[in-house]
């Protein structure tokens, strides 16, 4: 009801228990039928609330049809009668009511039935759940809530992935904040920046390490957490999985906002709904949907703006220095948001790439260097830290010692304090370590660990580290003998090296397990190391660093001749042996135990994949290569890497696919390409080179369903593949018959699938980095040239983009369409730069010069135009064209340009004036496309009289035409036994294959025109086939020969069928006409007239009196045989029909439509049936007993006594039809058994046509041939 008055343009109340006489107004105050109109009883019905809210207009009149005025006028007596904010009987959006708001408005409301006090409610929360009359009111409002609770923020942040530990307060960062009376001065100018509405959008504070940023941002995040103005917090940290790089960085950050900020959580809901992909798009493009966009709908309720604070920490430990460069930039570019103050807070240290492209923001942030603060500043601040650290750790100590060992309450000393202030100036890093290291019991007391620190006293800021660590890895070897001290280091090593340069922290039972140690030797190793590292008690929780200099000392280079020193490259090589042996020993086929093939990855919860798969084997799967290429690979590493792919490759890929990671298979792979001496392995040279083409073809199918790591990827890789053939004994078991294959892979590297309509341009970015491409679903594609996966998704345009191109410096694409403009975007982060107008029709082609410093593109209007590539502006428009011009390019010189257009011409024009300079003739079709050799000496041309001709770029003469062509299969059809597969196809022929070997037969030729569709005679002995050239021929089955052309029709033929007594043959046209022949003869009979569109399907009954006929007219057509008259129409598809078929016992005909329907009709009456839900089916038929629809999508179970007759009424509609049997999906994309996946299509082998003959299949592709195979599977 709640959307029918939303939808209603105005609506009429009529109050019976108001009076208004406007010929008595005059006797009449207001206030009189004011007073009724507040006290209507229509104020208080239930359902009224609908009636009140859902339209635009809502009329009063009074009990003697006088208008009172509508809700707008009258609001604020509604409101005084309601409680209903004006603001909502005005303008105001519902959804900008809180819930338990909208919730209250009922609760003066009385309904005859005490349910619908909440059931009126369901409009106005946007909730349908069903009606339940005698559940009660309680129970309704359980209901009702619980149906909110689905809707709530919750639901959009299970949406979004994030990254774990990365907000300032969760456990992973679980860190000290600012001392109260320390960093006064800067906190206090933050505070300022941040609630100063004229102040920059951004400050970046930045500083040496250890210099106390992270402190001051965590002191920051809580103050503005306490204030209710922090928005999010992202604390980057390098090594530590996802919060080392920006793939989850702006989905963590919305997940922070909804929980701060509830008002967004419904805007960010339906951007998510708008584009599911949306989270994995270009960085521009999540922070302009996810964070900017949701944040500008928020409604103001002061009159300054609220402050939200977005607090990032430590940019420099983000890794990509390129993606730091574009989130700097899109930061510091981005515009103010009305109605929220929002500001950025950014930490890092000064590191090159980071400092100048903040020098080229300019003035677009406020910015502070903390190393440059007066060191009287610092002095006091560490000075305060130190008091109040120390004089805890004094009293902690003494209350816990005898008398004879407590600190006096002058410890330490003046002189003692004084020394380490100036140790510590200006790093905070040495006053927190030192604190934490005189604290520690394990080795000594506070008095002698103060001692041992001073030891290290220096005024040298490059040994402050010395200073800072020293103490704390010597005090490790106190008082112990040589044995011993050596040990100890052995066991540091062993352990602290790994864990210093693994490239994601793990658990010490996680980390134990990749060592092969005991827990006992990890914890024996840290036991005194807790000041330096983050050792959590609970052993599934991931021990980290507590800050990266302790790294940076541990390896640097002119530490060598210490004992502590850590060799990263032995490190590296230790632990890229312990991952391949993890994975030699612990992988297994099937490791998460789902036995079905077709099971989806992504169906599996997370939970039971990390029960299957363990941190250390998810670690070493994808880190294996990581810690090869940073150690230094050997001749042994060659055979150990060698034993492990040639035995455990599959098994990794299955493993990897589990955990989301199979892209990093790739990136892999081509790495250790280029690091392993190749030359020691022939064998894994092949496998290498293989092994990437196999990624790269079967990747998708892989990553959709992993076990089909051990099915469609080993049966559609070639036969000769190296992968194929190594791993021939773990093909599954259910394939009978293996289609035949090419020997070799294509040419072929990768399919890109992303865009939802036809990819109209495609080129490489000139370093061969990147990908773009351009489609008719009005969008830029940019992807990674090297592994296929997709980088962002430019939108802008609004309709079909034709063209894309890169600047040669890698920086920009441009793009052309069919809205008339060029559009400039940002190759790094997919931001659109500049649109460029100027054209009156499509743009079709765009093109940057050599020099960068122009850009070309060609249109519909007829002319090319010179634009600037820096400013966008319009330089020189080309005229000379007189139609169409389809494609542009610049000479590799830049000193020539050539268009092609639809004048059949090609025109070189001078780049620098833009005059025409010959004019090139020859082609006798529109010229489409037009190229310059690499030497600029030649130019090439294609033209849709599918030649592709080659000029003189100098003088302009025809030096050569080259000729070819391909096409793909129309129609498929199997014998009656099942014994041979015969095929239609655009190249005019029909090929005879058979069904056990899929080798061909004969290849019958004929027709002259394409061949729409084939089909077999019921008693196997001819064959006839319907083609655009107008006839029908009859081949002998057994011979190939033809024995009769049927000439008659006047236009495409698309069907044609025996019937069953082989006496007669029926054939459809797009003439809209169905012609009857004699099968003897190939006389004419009859022809059939009465459908209005393209007859798609034919079909005789079985007793041959009747022809049945399918046609894009969306009807079905019931013939007599005998006299050719129309008997009856049938008519409830919504879309053309494809097929027809009747039932072997003539009681029922079925029709396959687009509308992605099979209705089942009364023979007898032509009654509709049943309706059954089945996807696209090009052709359907009855099997034996009437009992199943066999089509080729496979056999669908039809329970006609039970399903029809007896429970459904005429015309129901069934949802779920159930496939049985092997058939082919909805998608097209999967062989299917009863319904459920099985094996998966790769892109290249989905049917345009197909056939399905008990477990017999046989699928013609686009590519051109026909696969045959066979399946035996069982549950």
């Amino acid at each position: 009801m709640f959307r029918w008055y939303q939808d209603a343009a105005k609506c009429y109340v009529y109050l019976s228990d108001v009076s208004f006489d406007r010929d008595r107004i005059h006797e009449l105050s207001r206030s009189t039928w004011m007073q009724e109109f507040r006290n209507s009883r229509w104020f208080t019905r239930g359902w009224t609330l609908q009636e009140l809210i859902a339209p635009g207009i809502v009329e009063f009149f009074s009990s003697n049809k006088e208008r009172l005025g509508d809700k707008k006028t009258l609001s604020q007596a509604i409101h005084e009668a309601t409680g209903i904010p004006i603001r909502v009987l005005q303008e105001t959006s519902l959804s900008e009511c809180t819930v338990e708001e909208r919730i209250s408005w009922s609760k003066t409301r009385t309904t005859s039935k005490r349910e619908d006090r909440a059931y009126s409610l369901l409009g106005l929360l946007s909730i349908s759940m069903p009606i339940i009359y005698g559940e009660g009111e309680e129970q309704a409002f359980e209901r009702l809530r619980g149906e909110i609770a689905k809707r709530s923020p919750l639901k959009v942040l299970t949406q979004l992935p994030i990254a774990d530990g990365a907000a300032f307060d969760s456990l992973a960062n679980e860190h000290g904040q600012c001392l109260l009376g320390t960093r006064i001065d800067i906190l206090d100018e933050i505070v300022r920046w941040a609630n100063d509405p004229h102040s920059k959008t951004v400050y970046w504070l930045n500083g040496m390490a250890g210099t106390g940023k992270s402190t001051i941002s965590r002191t920051l995040a809580q103050r503005f957490l306490e204030n209710n103005c922090l928005g999010a917090t992202f604390f980057f940290k390098r090594g530590e999985g996802d919060r080392g790089g920006m793939s989850k960085f702006f989905t963590t950050i919305v997940s922070q906002l909804i929980q701060q900020l509830p008002e967004t959580a419904r805007h960010v809901q339906a951007t998510i709904e708008a584009d599911p992909t949306i989270t994995s798009k270009a960085m521009g493009k999540q922070f302009q949907k996810l964070i900017i966009d949701p944040v500008s709908q928020i409604s103001s309720t002061t009159d300054s703006p609220r402050t939200c604070l977005i607090v990032i920490d430590a940019l420099d430990e983000c890794q990509g220095e390129e993606d730091v460069k574009a989130f700097i930039n899109l930061l510091t570019s981005a515009k103010k948001v009305k109605n929220i103050q929002l500001k950025f807070f950014l930490t890092s240290r000064p590191e090159l790439h980071i400092l100048k492209e903040f020098q080229a923001a300019n003035d677009k942030y406020q910015d502070f260097m903390l190393h440059e603060i007066a060191d009287s500043v610092i002095e006091h601040d560490i000075t305060v830290y130190l008091k109040h650290q120390l004089g805890r750790v004094r009293e902690d100590f003494n209350r816990g010692s005898a008398k004879d060992q407590l600190l006096p309450a002058n410890w330490p000393s003046q002189t003692a304090f004084a020394t380490l202030v100036r140790m510590a100036i200006p790093l905070f890093i040495f006053a927190a370590t030192i604190c934490r290291f005189i604290d520690d019991r394990r080795v000594g007391s506070p008095d002698e660990q103060l001692k041992e620190v001073l030891k290290y006293e220096t005024k040298s800021q490059e040994s402050q580290l010395d200073a800072t660590y020293l103490p704390v890895l010597h005090s490790m070897l106190a008082r112990l003998n040589q044995r011993a001290r050596q040990r100890v280091i052995n066991r540091f090593n062993t352990v602290v090296g790994p864990i210093i340069t693994l490239a994601t922290p793990l658990p010490r039972s996680a980390l134990a397990q990749l060592l092969n140690v005991t827990i006992s030797t990890i914890d024996g190793a840290l036991e005194t190391l807790r000041s330096v590292l983050n050792i959590p008690r609970a052993p599934d929780r991931p021990i980290r660093l507590l800050h990266l200099s302790f790294r940076d000392f541990l390896v640097d280079p002119a530490r060598r001749e210490d004992p502590f020193w850590i060799n990263e490259q032995e490190v590296h090589q230790q632990l890229a042996n312990h991952c391949l042996h993890m994975l030699s020993n612990s992988l297994r086929t099937d490791i998460c135990k789902v036995k079905a093939p077709g099971t989806l990855g992504s169906s599996l919860p997370a939970v039971e994949i990390n029960t299957h798969i363990s941190p250390e084997l998810q670690y070493a799967c994808r880190f294996w290569l990581y810690h090869l290429h940073e150690s230094l690979p050997s001749a042994a590493d060659t055979s150990s890497i060698w034993r492990f792919l040639s035995s455990r490759f599959l098994q990794w890929l299955e493993a990897l696919s589990w955990i989301g990671r199979l892209a990093e298979s790739l990136t892999m792979i081509k790495s250790l390409q280029s690091i392993i001496p190749l030359e020691e392995c022939k064998e894994l040279t092949g496998f290498l080179s293989d092994s990437a083409r196999f990624i790269q073809a079967m990747g998708p199918s892989i990553q959709a369903a992993p076990l089909q790591v051990y099915s469609s990827a080993l049966l559609f890789s070639p036969k000769e593949s190296i992968i194929r053939n190594l791993f021939k004994d773990n093909l599954s078991k259910y394939i009978g018959l293996e289609p035949n294959m090419p020997l070799f892979w294509s040419q072929k590297q990768a399919t890109l699938e992303g865009h939802t309509s036809s990819v109209n341009s495609v080129v490489f970015s000139p370093d061969g980095q990147q990908v773009a491409s351009a489609s008719d679903d009005k969008t830029v594609i940019l992807w990674s040239a090297a592994t296929g996966e997709k980088q962002a998704t430019l939108e802008g345009h609004t309709d079909y983009v034709r063209s894309v191109a890169f600047s040669p410096d890698n920086q920009r694409v441009a793009s052309a369409s069919d809205d008339k403009t060029v559009i400039f975007w940002s190759a790094a982060t997919g931001e659109k730069q500049a649109t460029l107008e100027g054209h009156t029709e499509y743009v079709r082609s765009v093109a940057f010069s050599p020099d960068n410093q122009r850009v070309a593109s060609a249109s519909d209007d007829k002319t090319v135009i010179f634009w600037s590539a820096a400013t966008g502006e319009k330089q020189a428009t080309l005229e000379g064209h007189t139609d169409y011009v389809n494609s542009v390019a610049f000479s590799p010189d830049g000193q020539r340009v050539a268009s092609a257009s639809n004048d059949k011409t090609v025109i070189l024009w001078s780049a620098a004036t833009g005059e025409k300079q010959v004019t090139l003739e020859g082609h006798t079709g529109y010229v489409r496309s037009v190229a310059f050799s690499p030497d600029g000496q030649r130019v090439a041309s294609s033209s849709s009289d599918k030649t592709v001709m080659l000029w003189s770029a100098k003088k302009g003469e025809k030096q050569a035409t080259l000729e070819g062509h391909t096409d793909y299969i129309r129609s498929v059809a199997f014998s009656p036994n099942g014994q041979r597969v015969a095929s239609a196809s655009n190249d005019k022929t029909v090929i005879f294959w058979s069904a056990a070997t899929g080798e061909k037969q004969a290849t019958l030729e004929g027709h002259t025109d394409y061949v729409s569709s084939v089909t077999f005679s019921p008693d196997g002995q001819r064959v006839a086939s319907a083609s655009n050239d107008k006839t029908v021929i009859l081949w002998s089955a057994a011979t190939g020969e033809k024995q009769a052309t049927l000439e008659g029709h006047t236009d495409y033929i698309r069907s044609v069928a025996f019937s069953p007594d082989n006496q007669r043959v029926a054939s459809a046209s797009r003439d809209k006409t169905v012609i009857l022949w004699s099968a003897a003869t190939g006389e004419k009979q009859a022809t059939l007239e009465g459908h209005t569109d393209y007859v798609n399907s034919v079909a005789f009954s079985p007793d041959n009196q009747r022809v049945a006929s399918a046609s894009d007219d969306k009807t079905v057509i019931f013939w007599s045989a005998a006299t050719g008259e129309k008997q009856a129409t049938l008519e409830g598809h919504t879309d053309w029909v494809r097929s027809v078929a009747f039932s072997p016992d003539g009681q029922r005909v079925a029709s396959a439509s687009r509308d992605k329907t099979v209705i089942l009709w009364s023979a007898a009456t032509g009654d509709k049936q049943a309706t059954l839900d089945t996807g696209f089916i090009d052709n359907l038929r009855f099997d034996l007993i009437s009992t199943q629809l066999l089509t080729n999508r496979g056999s669908f179970i039809i329970d006609f006594a039970d399903g029809i007759s007896s429970k459904t009424s005429p015309g129901a509609s069934f949802g779920n039809v159930l496939c049985i049997s092997y058939g082919i999906s909805k998608d097209n994309c999967w062989i299917t058994f009863n319904g459920q996946n099985l094996l998966s299509l790769p892109i290249e082998y989905r049917p345009t046509r197909f056939a399905v003959f008990g477990n017999t299949l046989a699928i013609g592709c686009s590519v051109g041939n026909v696969l045959i195979l066979r399946i035996i599977y069982e549950n």
